[in-house]
């Protein structure tokens, strides 16, 4: 698990570094003038536009630049006629990245600690992750005594730890926010931001509790919320003097060299993420095997660190058979759920690829760091000559 989170904030850029005995494992960059997943904003329908099987969507002003995109056929919330110059409140559920505008949804949702209030759903649920089934039965039970009207509430797996009084608490503080976006959006012009969603380093704190012995940052306000039991050290560029930016830099190589031979290529596309393992000169000996073993924990690194996401297919070296590839399965499953993002390996295509949908929040760090060659336009090839 991790013990240790690096977290450098500015004005422009805010990045945490996640690490376990002193190497990177995860990095996430946030641009400071961007529309954030998680945000709640009230917007200004500037354009409806026709899908396909009659349905509709609706370009919308959140005022960060560029309009995102809201489809009109929202489950369960499709009995408001929108119509171009209308307000109306959304969230944003997933970041713009590369050509695609950000994604928005009306069915909002805040995200606690312990618990996810969702003010159009009417249920109850929990995570699965949570191992004692008797316990959420009960907190299913004694959440739904402390309903108010039509509210739904999911259980995250936290609240599998704490008392039911905290998430009580949680749950009043989550309905008073909710409050507040509703009164903003009665008062105030689009576009406009009515939340933002907590800074991440709080849900990073919180998720590796159990196992974080230290925070180094250059935000001294940061020390006043750390657990006792968490040392804060204070760093004046935490990134440059911890060496992140030079793994940020060998993050945007397209080729990770292997410990023991061997590369991975990983190629980002419009369409999905490609990665090649390439098993160099030595095949012999078993040490195919080893090496597509030793790729797949280097995969699912670089997944993390990238903040790869959507479709990634992989093409591990030599055999493509079930047998061969069901041991690389595992190791990707069990190494991308040790992830906050959630992922799914699919399997083994019928070409030989193994398939991976992971959720796409934000941008890739490829995104956030780098731009498109107007010249080449993303192909990075230099003619040919006569």
């Amino acid at each position: 698990m991790i013990d240790t989170i690096i977290y450098d904030k500015n004005s422009q850029v805010t990045g945490i570094a996640l690490l376990k005995s002193g190497e990177v494992k995860n990095i996430e960059i946030i641009s400071g003038n961007q529309a954030i997943s998680g945000n709640v904003y009230l917007g200004k329908i500037t354009k409806k536009v026709s899908l396909a099987h009659d349905r509709e969507g609706f370009f919308v002003n959140i005022g960060d630049g560029k309009e995102a995109f809201l489809n009109g056929d929202e489950y369960g919330m499709n009995e408001v006629k929108l119509v171009e110059g209308q307000s109306v409140v959304v969230q944003v559920a997933q970041e713009r990245h590369a050509e695609k505008n950000a994604r928005l949804v009306r069915s909002i949702q805040l995200v606690g600690t312990y618990v996810v209030y969702c003010p159009y759903r009417m249920d109850v649920g929990a995570s699965n992750k949570i191992e004692d089934k008797n316990k959420v039965a009960e907190l299913i039970e004694a959440v739904k005594d402390e309903v108010t009207g039509q509210e739904g509430w999911v259980l995250r797996t936290a609240a599998g730890d704490v008392d039911f009084s905290v998430i009580a608490a949680e749950m009043k503080q989550l309905r008073d926010t909710f409050e507040n976006i509703r009164i903003k959006a009665r008062n105030e012009q689009a576009p406009y931001l009515l939340y933002s969603k907590p800074d991440s380093i709080l849900e990073y704190i919180n998720f590796y509790k159990n196992s974080l012995e230290k925070v180094i940052t250059n935000n001294h306000n940061l020390k006043d919320v750390l657990p006792d039991n968490i040392e804060c050290v204070i760093s004046s560029s935490p990134f440059e003097e911890y060496g992140v930016d030079e793994i940020i830099g060998e993050a945007l190589e397209k080729t990770v060299v292997l410990k023991h031979g061997g590369r991975v290529t990983i190629e980002e596309t419009k369409a999905c993420v490609a990665i090649d393992v390439d098993s160099g000169k030595d095949n012999g000996g078993g040490a195919l095997n080893r090496l597509n073993e030793e790729a797949a924990y280097e995969i699912a690194k670089q997944i993390r660190l990238r903040n790869l996401a959507g479709k990634i297919v992989v093409d591990f070296a030599g055999h493509s058979e079930y047998r061969y590839i069901k041991p690389l399965l595992e190791i990707l499953e069990k190494e991308l759920n040790k992830d906050m993002t959630k992922s799914r390996v699919i399997g083994l295509s019928h070409g030989g690829l193994v398939e991976i949908i992971r959720v796409r929040k934000r941008p890739t760090l490829q995104e956030l760091m780098s731009e498109e060659c107007p010249t080449c336009q993303g192909t990075g090839r230099v003619e040919k000559g006569e």
